[in-house]
Protein backbone atom coordinates (compact mmCIF):
# COMPACT_ATOMS: atom_id res chain seq x y z
CA UNK A 1 0.00 0.00 0.00
CA UNK A 2 2.79 2.25 0.96
CA UNK A 3 0.89 5.42 1.72
CA UNK A 4 2.84 8.60 2.72
CA UNK A 5 3.30 9.79 6.70
CA UNK A 6 2.63 13.41 6.60
CA UNK A 7 -1.62 13.29 7.37
CA UNK A 8 -3.05 15.83 9.73
CA UNK A 9 -6.75 14.52 9.98
CA UNK A 10 -9.59 17.36 10.37
CA UNK A 11 -13.26 17.35 9.02
CA UNK A 12 -14.08 15.41 6.05
CA UNK A 13 -14.34 17.09 2.61
CA UNK A 14 -15.50 15.34 0.44
CA UNK A 15 -13.95 16.86 -3.53
CA UNK A 16 -16.73 16.81 -6.28
CA UNK A 17 -16.32 14.06 -8.46
CA UNK A 18 -14.72 13.82 -12.17
CA UNK A 19 -17.69 13.65 -14.50
CA UNK A 20 -17.37 10.74 -17.15
CA UNK A 21 -13.32 9.68 -15.75
CA UNK A 22 -14.33 10.11 -12.25
CA UNK A 23 -15.23 6.36 -11.84
CA UNK A 24 -12.98 5.83 -11.47
CA UNK A 25 7.64 -1.58 -3.92
CA UNK A 26 17.92 -17.80 -12.77
CA UNK A 27 20.22 -15.04 -14.29
CA UNK A 28 21.98 -11.77 -13.42
CA UNK A 29 19.83 -8.39 -13.61
CA UNK A 30 22.31 -5.88 -13.93
CA UNK A 31 21.97 -4.23 -17.20
CA UNK A 32 24.64 -1.97 -18.63
CA UNK A 33 24.48 0.31 -21.73
CA UNK A 34 26.38 -2.21 -23.94
CA UNK A 35 23.53 -4.94 -23.41
CA UNK A 36 20.50 -2.48 -22.62
CA UNK A 37 18.43 -2.90 -25.71
CA UNK A 38 17.55 -6.29 -26.76
CA UNK A 39 18.35 -7.30 -30.73
CA UNK A 40 15.93 -5.64 -33.28
CA UNK A 41 15.68 -2.42 -31.00
CA UNK A 42 14.97 0.24 -33.86
CA UNK A 43 15.82 3.75 -33.74
CA UNK A 44 13.54 5.61 -35.61
CA UNK A 45 14.83 9.53 -37.44
CA UNK A 46 17.40 9.29 -34.38
CA UNK A 47 17.57 11.51 -30.71
CA UNK A 48 14.56 12.93 -29.75
CA UNK A 49 12.71 12.63 -33.39
CA UNK A 50 9.07 13.98 -33.80
CA UNK A 51 9.04 15.92 -30.16
CA UNK A 52 7.24 18.87 -31.24
CA UNK A 53 4.27 16.96 -32.71
CA UNK A 54 3.43 14.48 -30.29
CA UNK A 55 -0.01 14.42 -28.76
CA UNK A 56 -1.01 13.04 -25.91
CA UNK A 57 -4.38 11.75 -26.34
CA UNK A 58 -7.14 13.52 -24.07
CA UNK A 59 -4.51 15.58 -22.00
CA UNK A 60 -5.25 19.12 -20.73
CA UNK A 61 -1.60 19.97 -20.24
CA UNK A 62 1.61 18.43 -21.21
CA UNK A 63 5.11 19.53 -21.90
CA UNK A 64 8.06 17.28 -24.30
CA UNK A 65 11.70 17.70 -23.23
CA UNK A 66 14.78 15.68 -24.67
CA UNK A 67 16.63 14.06 -22.13
CA UNK A 68 20.10 12.49 -22.37
CA UNK A 69 19.36 10.34 -19.89
CA UNK A 70 15.79 9.19 -18.79
CA UNK A 71 16.36 7.04 -15.91
CA UNK A 72 17.55 7.77 -12.80
CA UNK A 73 20.90 8.48 -13.21
CA UNK A 74 19.90 11.35 -15.46
CA UNK A 75 16.65 12.76 -14.46
CA UNK A 76 17.36 13.11 -10.71
CA UNK A 77 19.72 15.79 -11.79
CA UNK A 78 17.49 17.42 -14.61
CA UNK A 79 14.56 17.26 -12.37
CA UNK A 80 12.29 14.90 -14.58
CA UNK A 81 11.68 12.70 -11.53
CA UNK A 82 11.26 12.91 -7.54
CA UNK A 83 13.35 10.62 -5.46
CA UNK A 84 10.81 11.78 -2.88
CA UNK A 85 8.44 9.45 -4.64
CA UNK A 86 10.50 6.35 -4.60
CA UNK A 87 12.27 6.65 -1.12
CA UNK A 88 11.96 3.70 0.79
CA UNK A 89 10.92 1.14 -2.13
CA UNK A 90 14.20 -0.69 -3.03
CA UNK A 91 17.22 -1.50 -1.15
CA UNK A 92 20.02 0.97 -1.05
CA UNK A 93 22.67 -0.43 -3.13
CA UNK A 94 19.96 -1.68 -6.11
CA UNK A 95 22.37 -0.34 -9.28
CA UNK A 96 20.77 2.41 -11.31
CA UNK A 97 21.46 1.74 -15.18
CA UNK A 98 21.94 4.24 -17.61
CA UNK A 99 22.21 5.00 -21.62
CA UNK A 100 18.57 5.67 -22.25
CA UNK A 101 18.35 8.90 -24.55
CA UNK A 102 14.87 9.92 -25.08
CA UNK A 103 12.00 11.98 -25.09
CA UNK A 104 10.12 12.58 -21.49
CA UNK A 105 6.27 13.60 -21.48
CA UNK A 106 4.76 15.02 -18.51
CA UNK A 107 1.54 15.90 -18.35
CA UNK A 108 -2.42 15.92 -16.94
CA UNK A 109 -5.68 14.86 -17.51
CA UNK A 110 -8.83 16.83 -16.98
CA UNK A 111 -9.64 16.44 -13.23
CA UNK A 112 -10.87 18.58 -10.17
CA UNK A 113 -9.02 17.46 -7.42
CA UNK A 114 -5.14 18.98 -6.62
CA UNK A 115 -3.41 16.62 -4.48
CA UNK A 116 -0.35 16.51 -6.59
CA UNK A 117 1.67 19.44 -6.75
CA UNK A 118 3.93 18.00 -8.85
CA UNK A 119 5.47 20.84 -11.57
CA UNK A 120 3.67 23.37 -9.25
CA UNK A 121 1.08 22.16 -11.08
CA UNK A 122 -1.25 21.09 -8.19
CA UNK A 123 -3.57 18.82 -10.51
CA UNK A 124 -4.22 15.20 -10.47
CA UNK A 125 -3.93 12.79 -12.77
CA UNK A 126 -0.35 13.57 -13.85
CA UNK A 127 1.31 11.08 -15.76
CA UNK A 128 5.30 10.85 -17.23
CA UNK A 129 5.70 9.00 -20.45
CA UNK A 130 9.25 8.40 -21.72
CA UNK A 131 9.99 7.39 -24.96
CA UNK A 132 13.66 5.70 -25.37
CA UNK A 133 16.19 6.42 -28.87
CA UNK A 134 16.25 2.47 -28.80
CA UNK A 135 12.65 1.16 -28.82
CA UNK A 136 12.32 -2.59 -28.65
CA UNK A 137 9.06 -1.98 -29.60
CA UNK A 138 7.48 -2.46 -26.20
CA UNK A 139 5.35 -0.50 -23.64
CA UNK A 140 5.23 -0.76 -19.85
CA UNK A 141 2.25 0.79 -18.19
CA UNK A 142 2.06 1.23 -14.30
CA UNK A 143 0.29 2.65 -11.71
CA UNK A 144 2.00 3.67 -8.48
CA UNK A 145 2.26 1.87 -4.83
CA UNK A 146 0.32 3.01 -1.97
CA UNK A 147 -0.96 6.90 -2.54
CA UNK A 148 2.55 7.92 -4.17
CA UNK A 149 2.48 10.30 -7.58
CA UNK A 150 3.84 9.29 -10.78
CA UNK A 151 7.19 9.05 -10.60
CA UNK A 152 7.11 6.53 -7.75
CA UNK A 153 8.14 3.22 -10.16
CA UNK A 154 11.18 4.86 -11.67
CA UNK A 155 13.72 3.25 -9.43
CA UNK A 156 11.94 -0.40 -9.43
CA UNK A 157 10.69 -0.43 -12.19
CA UNK A 158 10.85 2.23 -14.95
CA UNK A 159 14.65 2.18 -15.14
CA UNK A 160 15.18 -1.24 -15.87
CA UNK A 161 12.35 -2.00 -18.54
CA UNK A 162 13.91 1.70 -19.65
CA UNK A 163 17.49 0.12 -19.89
CA UNK A 164 15.86 -3.16 -21.93
CA UNK A 165 14.59 -0.61 -24.40
CA UNK A 166 10.65 -0.41 -23.57
CA UNK A 167 8.63 3.22 -23.81
CA UNK A 168 7.15 3.64 -20.08
CA UNK A 169 4.16 5.34 -19.04
CA UNK A 170 2.65 6.30 -15.60
CA UNK A 171 0.23 7.53 -13.91
CA UNK A 172 -0.83 9.00 -10.23
CA UNK A 173 -3.63 7.25 -10.19
CA UNK A 174 -6.10 10.95 -10.22
CA UNK A 175 -5.11 11.18 -6.52
CA UNK A 176 -2.85 11.42 -4.36
CA UNK A 177 -1.53 11.32 -0.54
CA UNK A 178 -3.15 9.89 2.79
CA UNK A 179 -5.96 12.11 2.54
CA UNK A 180 -6.83 10.99 -1.19
CA UNK A 181 -10.28 9.49 0.24
CA UNK A 182 -11.37 13.42 0.42
CA UNK A 183 -11.72 12.84 -4.23
CA UNK A 184 -14.97 11.63 -5.04
CA UNK A 185 -18.65 11.78 -4.15
CA UNK A 186 -18.98 8.60 -3.04
CA UNK A 187 -17.56 5.70 -0.69
CA UNK A 188 -15.00 4.10 -3.12
CA UNK A 189 -14.83 6.95 -5.81
CA UNK A 190 -10.94 7.55 -5.14
CA UNK A 191 -10.10 4.33 -5.41
CA UNK A 192 -12.38 3.48 -8.28
CA UNK A 193 -10.63 6.40 -10.54
CA UNK A 194 -7.55 4.50 -10.09
CA UNK A 195 -8.66 1.75 -12.68
CA UNK A 196 -10.21 4.57 -14.86
CA UNK A 197 -6.70 6.58 -15.15
CA UNK A 198 -4.71 3.77 -15.86
CA UNK A 199 -6.71 2.35 -18.87
CA UNK A 200 -6.89 6.37 -19.79
CA UNK A 201 -3.63 6.31 -19.53
CA UNK A 202 -2.75 2.97 -21.55
CA UNK A 203 -4.89 4.15 -24.41
CA UNK A 204 -3.09 7.56 -24.67
CA UNK A 205 0.20 5.75 -24.45
CA UNK A 206 -0.42 3.19 -27.28
CA UNK A 207 -1.38 6.09 -29.26
CA UNK A 208 2.13 8.27 -28.57
CA UNK A 209 4.12 5.50 -29.34
CA UNK A 210 2.63 5.14 -32.42
CA UNK A 211 3.32 8.76 -33.37
CA UNK A 212 6.80 8.44 -31.72
CA UNK A 213 7.74 4.99 -33.46
CA UNK A 214 5.38 5.16 -36.80
CA UNK A 215 3.89 2.00 -35.44
CA UNK A 216 1.55 0.20 -32.43
CA UNK A 217 3.96 -1.64 -29.92
CA UNK A 218 4.18 -5.13 -30.59
CA UNK A 219 3.30 -5.56 -26.60
CA UNK A 220 1.78 -3.75 -24.15
CA UNK A 221 2.43 -5.42 -20.43
CA UNK A 222 0.95 -3.74 -17.70
CA UNK A 223 2.86 -4.12 -14.14
CA UNK A 224 3.08 -2.62 -10.68
CA UNK A 225 3.40 -3.07 -6.58
CA UNK A 226 1.02 -3.28 -4.23
CA UNK A 227 -1.98 -0.70 -5.16
CA UNK A 228 0.57 -0.65 -8.15
CA UNK A 229 -0.36 -4.57 -8.78
CA UNK A 230 -4.20 -4.24 -7.90
CA UNK A 231 -4.10 -2.13 -11.04
CA UNK A 232 -2.57 -5.11 -12.94
CA UNK A 233 -4.94 -7.61 -11.74
CA UNK A 234 -8.06 -5.23 -12.03
CA UNK A 235 -7.11 -4.15 -15.85
CA UNK A 236 -6.05 -7.71 -16.97
CA UNK A 237 -9.85 -8.53 -15.58
CA UNK A 238 -11.58 -5.25 -16.93
CA UNK A 239 -9.74 -4.43 -20.26
CA UNK A 240 -8.11 -7.18 -21.37
CA UNK A 241 -8.01 -5.75 -24.78
CA UNK A 242 -5.40 -2.92 -24.43
CA UNK A 243 -2.75 -5.52 -22.75
CA UNK A 244 -0.77 -8.74 -23.94
CA UNK A 245 0.22 -9.74 -20.44
CA UNK A 246 0.63 -8.24 -17.14
CA UNK A 247 3.21 -8.72 -13.90
CA UNK A 248 1.67 -8.01 -10.42
CA UNK A 249 3.89 -7.34 -7.41
CA UNK A 250 2.18 -8.31 -4.33
CA UNK A 251 -1.37 -6.87 -5.40
CA UNK A 252 -4.18 -5.31 -3.16
CA UNK A 253 -6.89 -7.87 -2.95
CA UNK A 254 -10.39 -6.42 -2.39
CA UNK A 255 -13.28 -8.45 -1.86
CA UNK A 256 -16.51 -7.75 -0.53
CA UNK A 257 -17.28 -10.91 1.53
CA UNK A 258 -13.28 -10.70 2.51
CA UNK A 259 -10.58 -11.47 2.53
CA UNK A 260 -9.56 -7.53 2.59
CA UNK A 261 -7.70 -4.92 4.05
CA UNK A 262 -10.65 -4.75 6.77
CA UNK A 263 -10.40 -8.10 7.58
CA UNK A 264 -6.66 -7.98 8.90
CA UNK A 265 -5.41 -4.99 9.94
CA UNK A 266 -7.93 -4.37 12.84
CA UNK A 267 -6.86 -7.51 14.59
CA UNK A 268 -3.48 -6.66 14.18
CA UNK A 269 -3.79 -3.37 15.66
CA UNK A 270 -6.47 -4.88 18.43
CA UNK A 271 -3.63 -7.34 19.23
CA UNK A 272 -0.38 -6.01 19.25
CA UNK A 273 -0.07 -3.95 21.87
CA UNK A 274 -0.56 -6.79 24.70
CA UNK A 275 1.83 -8.75 22.71
CA UNK A 276 4.09 -5.76 22.92
CA UNK A 277 4.13 -5.09 26.34
CA UNK A 278 4.81 -8.72 27.05
CA UNK A 279 3.22 -10.84 30.29
CA UNK A 280 0.19 -13.01 30.96
CA UNK A 281 -1.44 -11.73 27.78
CA UNK A 282 1.57 -12.00 24.95
CA UNK A 283 0.88 -15.22 23.96
CA UNK A 284 -2.58 -15.36 23.39
CA UNK A 285 -2.32 -12.11 21.41
CA UNK A 286 0.64 -13.41 19.55
CA UNK A 287 -1.59 -16.24 18.54
CA UNK A 288 -4.38 -13.96 17.68
CA UNK A 289 -1.83 -11.96 15.14
CA UNK A 290 -1.19 -15.53 13.71
CA UNK A 291 -4.69 -16.56 13.10
CA UNK A 292 -5.55 -12.82 11.43
CA UNK A 293 -2.79 -14.22 8.78
CA UNK A 294 0.48 -12.63 10.03
CA UNK A 295 2.80 -15.34 9.85
CA UNK A 296 5.13 -17.02 12.30
CA UNK A 297 8.55 -15.89 11.96
CA UNK A 298 7.22 -12.55 10.93
CA UNK A 299 7.73 -10.78 14.23
CA UNK A 300 10.39 -9.03 14.18
CA UNK A 301 8.95 -7.13 11.48
CA UNK A 302 5.77 -6.28 13.55
CA UNK A 303 7.12 -3.46 15.47
CA UNK A 304 7.90 -1.18 12.51
CA UNK A 305 4.28 -1.94 10.78
CA UNK A 306 2.70 -1.05 13.70
CA UNK A 307 4.19 1.91 13.87
CA UNK A 308 4.32 2.76 10.11
CA UNK A 309 1.67 0.93 8.36
CA UNK A 310 -1.08 -0.75 9.95
CA UNK A 311 -2.44 2.24 11.85
CA UNK A 312 -2.36 4.77 9.05
CA UNK A 313 -3.53 2.13 6.51
CA UNK A 314 -6.35 0.77 8.06
CA UNK A 315 -7.94 4.69 8.76
CA UNK A 316 -7.70 6.04 5.48
CA UNK A 317 -9.18 2.77 3.61
CA UNK A 318 -11.29 2.38 5.91
CA UNK A 319 -12.12 6.25 5.79
CA UNK A 320 -12.23 6.05 1.72
CA UNK A 321 -14.97 3.26 2.23
CA UNK A 322 -16.93 3.09 5.58
CA UNK A 323 -16.78 6.94 6.40
CA UNK A 324 -19.37 6.55 8.27
CA UNK A 325 -17.83 4.33 11.18
CA UNK A 326 -15.76 6.96 12.87
CA UNK A 327 -19.35 9.75 12.41
CA UNK A 328 -17.72 13.56 11.56
CA UNK A 329 -14.31 12.48 12.49
CA UNK A 330 -12.10 12.00 9.45
CA UNK A 331 -10.16 8.97 8.93
CA UNK A 332 -10.48 8.02 13.25
CA UNK A 333 -8.34 8.53 16.00
CA UNK A 334 -4.55 7.61 15.64
CA UNK A 335 -3.49 4.78 17.46
CA UNK A 336 -6.41 4.47 20.05
CA UNK A 337 -7.25 1.85 22.42
CA UNK A 338 -9.60 -1.14 22.10
CA UNK A 339 -12.78 -0.17 23.30
CA UNK A 340 -13.15 3.73 23.00
CA UNK A 341 -15.56 5.17 20.39
CA UNK A 342 -15.04 4.10 16.42
CA UNK A 343 -11.54 3.29 17.58
CA UNK A 344 -10.27 1.16 14.28
CA UNK A 345 -8.70 -1.43 16.61
CA UNK A 346 -12.54 -2.59 17.10
CA UNK A 347 -13.76 -1.91 13.64
CA UNK A 348 -15.71 -5.36 12.46
CA UNK A 349 -16.03 -5.75 8.76
CA UNK A 350 -18.47 -8.20 8.79
CA UNK A 351 -20.84 -6.24 10.82
CA UNK A 352 -21.00 -3.55 8.47
CA UNK A 353 -24.05 -2.31 6.62
CA UNK A 354 -24.31 -3.45 3.67
CA UNK A 355 -23.84 -0.68 1.52
CA UNK A 356 -20.52 -0.81 3.12
CA UNK A 357 -19.60 -4.29 1.52
CA UNK A 358 -21.33 -2.75 -1.57
CA UNK A 359 -18.57 0.54 -1.81
CA UNK A 360 -16.06 -2.48 -1.58
CA UNK A 361 -17.64 -4.49 -4.68
CA UNK A 362 -17.36 -1.19 -7.00
CA UNK A 363 -13.74 -1.66 -6.51
CA UNK A 364 -13.32 -5.53 -5.96
CA UNK A 365 -11.51 -8.39 -7.83
CA UNK A 366 -12.82 -11.26 -9.37
CA UNK A 367 -9.96 -13.64 -11.06
CA UNK A 368 -11.36 -13.79 -14.34
CA UNK A 369 -7.98 -11.92 -15.82
CA UNK A 370 -8.28 -12.36 -19.67
CA UNK A 371 -4.58 -12.46 -20.53
CA UNK A 372 -1.23 -13.80 -18.89
CA UNK A 373 -0.75 -12.70 -15.57
CA UNK A 374 2.61 -13.61 -13.19
CA UNK A 375 1.90 -12.53 -9.86
CA UNK A 376 4.32 -12.70 -6.82
CA UNK A 377 4.47 -11.66 -3.35
CA UNK A 378 6.52 -12.50 -0.20
CA UNK A 379 5.62 -15.08 2.51
CA UNK A 380 6.76 -12.40 4.94
CA UNK A 381 4.31 -9.34 3.57
CA UNK A 382 2.99 -8.48 7.08
CA UNK A 383 1.23 -5.60 5.37
CA UNK A 384 -0.90 -7.69 3.02
CA UNK A 385 -0.73 -10.98 4.63
CA UNK A 386 -0.05 -13.73 1.94
CA UNK A 387 -2.15 -15.83 3.24
CA UNK A 388 -5.24 -13.34 2.87
CA UNK A 389 -4.17 -11.77 -0.35
CA UNK A 390 -2.29 -13.56 -3.22
CA UNK A 391 -2.65 -16.96 -2.26
CA UNK A 392 -6.72 -16.02 -2.28
CA UNK A 393 -6.34 -14.47 -5.60
CA UNK A 394 -5.22 -17.44 -7.08
CA UNK A 395 -7.40 -19.10 -6.04
CA UNK A 396 -10.06 -16.85 -7.24
CA UNK A 397 -8.01 -17.08 -10.69
CA UNK A 398 -8.25 -20.86 -10.65
CA UNK A 399 -11.92 -20.80 -9.41
CA UNK A 400 -12.83 -18.62 -12.74
CA UNK A 401 -11.35 -21.17 -14.91
CA UNK A 402 -8.31 -18.82 -15.94
CA UNK A 403 -5.13 -21.01 -14.09
CA UNK A 404 -4.27 -21.49 -17.53
CA UNK A 405 -3.44 -17.84 -17.48
CA UNK A 406 -1.81 -17.45 -13.82
CA UNK A 407 1.93 -18.16 -12.88
CA UNK A 408 1.99 -17.27 -8.85
CA UNK A 409 5.55 -17.41 -7.20
CA UNK A 410 5.79 -17.17 -3.29
CA UNK A 411 8.83 -15.36 -2.76
CA UNK A 412 10.85 -17.03 0.64
CA UNK A 413 11.67 -14.48 2.76
CA UNK A 414 10.08 -11.52 0.98
CA UNK A 415 8.50 -8.56 2.43
CA UNK A 416 6.44 -5.37 0.68
CA UNK A 417 8.88 -2.95 1.43
CA UNK A 418 12.29 -3.48 -0.22
CA UNK A 419 14.39 -0.83 1.72
CA UNK A 420 13.51 -3.24 5.24
CA UNK A 421 16.12 -5.83 3.45
CA UNK A 422 18.40 -3.24 4.75
CA UNK A 423 16.91 -2.85 8.19
CA UNK A 424 17.36 -6.38 8.77
CA UNK A 425 20.29 -7.72 7.53
CA UNK A 426 20.25 -11.10 6.42
CA UNK A 427 16.69 -11.88 7.47
CA UNK A 428 14.41 -10.64 4.18
CA UNK A 429 14.89 -11.67 0.65
CA UNK A 430 14.50 -8.13 -1.62
CA UNK A 431 11.79 -8.49 -4.87
CA UNK A 432 13.00 -6.13 -7.30
CA UNK A 433 15.21 -8.74 -8.58
CA UNK A 434 12.17 -11.44 -8.39
CA UNK A 435 10.13 -8.99 -10.04
CA UNK A 436 12.66 -8.44 -12.87
CA UNK A 437 12.98 -12.61 -13.16
CA UNK A 438 8.85 -12.72 -13.38
CA UNK A 439 9.33 -9.79 -16.17
CA UNK A 440 11.18 -12.08 -18.76
CA UNK A 441 9.71 -15.02 -18.14
CA UNK A 442 6.34 -12.98 -19.27
CA UNK A 443 7.88 -12.08 -22.35
CA UNK A 444 9.08 -15.34 -23.22
CA UNK A 445 5.39 -16.32 -22.25
CA UNK A 446 3.41 -14.21 -24.15
CA UNK A 447 6.12 -14.21 -27.64
CA UNK A 448 5.62 -17.58 -27.52
CA UNK A 449 8.64 -19.11 -26.63
CA UNK A 450 8.03 -20.92 -23.17
CA UNK A 451 5.74 -21.20 -20.62
CA UNK A 452 6.83 -19.83 -17.26
CA UNK A 453 7.45 -22.64 -14.36
CA UNK A 454 4.56 -23.76 -12.62
CA UNK A 455 3.49 -21.99 -9.53
CA UNK A 456 5.28 -22.55 -6.35
CA UNK A 457 7.42 -21.04 -3.39
CA UNK A 458 10.53 -19.79 -4.39
CA UNK A 459 13.15 -20.81 -2.01
CA UNK A 460 15.84 -18.54 -0.29
CA UNK A 461 18.95 -20.09 -1.03
CA UNK A 462 20.78 -20.35 2.69
CA UNK A 463 24.40 -19.43 1.40
CA UNK A 464 23.55 -16.91 -0.68
CA UNK A 465 25.25 -13.44 -0.11
CA UNK A 466 23.29 -10.31 -0.17
CA UNK A 467 25.01 -9.32 -3.64
CA UNK A 468 23.40 -12.35 -5.15
CA UNK A 469 20.12 -12.18 -3.67
CA UNK A 470 20.12 -8.55 -4.67
CA UNK A 471 20.40 -9.25 -8.30
CA UNK A 472 19.28 -12.83 -8.66
CA UNK A 473 15.79 -14.55 -8.33
CA UNK A 474 15.50 -17.70 -10.05
CA UNK A 475 12.21 -19.14 -11.09
CA UNK A 476 13.21 -22.55 -11.51
CA UNK A 477 13.02 -24.19 -14.92
CA UNK A 478 10.40 -23.44 -17.54
CA UNK A 479 7.32 -25.62 -17.90
CA UNK A 480 7.01 -28.24 -20.79
CA UNK A 481 4.23 -27.07 -23.42
CA UNK A 482 3.50 -24.47 -25.88
CA UNK A 483 2.99 -20.84 -25.27
CA UNK A 484 -0.22 -19.04 -24.54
Amino acid sequence: MFPHHTASFGRPVRRAALGALSLAAACSLLITPATAAPPGTRTPDGHCAGRAGIRVPGAARQQADCLDELTTAGTVASGHTDPADYAGLTPKDLPTPSGVPGIQLDGYFPDTSTTNTDHGWNHDSQFVIRLPDHWNGGLVVAGTPGNREQYAGDRAIADWVLARGYAYAATDKGNTGTSFYRDGRRPGDAIAEWNTRLTQLTRAARAVVTQRYHRPPDRTIATGLSNGGYLVRWQLENHPELYDGGVDWEGTLWRPDGPNLFTSLPAALRHYPAYAAGGAGAADAEAALHRAGFPAGSEFLWPYHYQVYWDLTQRIYREELDPGYDGAAEAGTPYCATGTHACDADYDYAARPAAVHRAVGRIALTGRIGKPLITLQGTLDVLLPISEDSDVYARMVHASGRGGLLRYYRIEDGTHTDSLVDAFPGRLRPMVPCHRTAFTALERWIGGRGLPPAGHTVTRPADADPATLLTSCPLGQPAPGPAA
